[in-house]
């Protein structure tokens, strides 16, 4: 019945805090659409920002900043990643340890955006 992930919302308390994560940390692309929407897209996929309190309708029932628990697939090598977040510095705060992601085994590391969102970043492994 369902075939992929389009995008998903994220709410947060700071949008300059938040774009500044998602587009210089994590290198995605920003996105603005609609009446001054903004969304980070990266791939096929993308994620609209909601700031808490103007959020667009409709919306989550109870939307939350720092609730959300995510996992992306690296276009490179994790260790370029790494070295990536070492230079801004960005801190990682587990890893690189071995998991399950969709598809298989996958090596990954963990962060926190600005809203204390956790953030996995992973390399499929063989």
């Amino acid at each position: 019945m369902l075939d992929y992930l389009d995008h998903l919302v994220l709410t947060a308390t700071d949008a300059e805090a938040t774009t500044y994560f998602y587009t210089q940390v994590l290198g995605m692309d920003l996105e603005r659409f609609g009446n001054g929407h903004l969304a980070f897209r990266f791939g096929n996929q993308k994620i609209n920002l909601h700031v808490r309190g103007n959020e667009f309708e409709p919306k989550a029932h109870l939307p939350v900043p720092g609730s959300l628990d995510l996992c992306f697939i690296a276009d490179r090598p994790l260790d370029q990643v790494i070295r990536h977040l070492q230079n801004l510095p960005w801190p990682i705060i587990e890893g690189p340890v071995m998991r399950t992601g969709a598809t298989g085994p996958i090596r990954s590391i963990y962060l926190r955006d600005p809203d204390l969102n956790l953030i996995e970043i992973s390399e499929r492994v063989a």
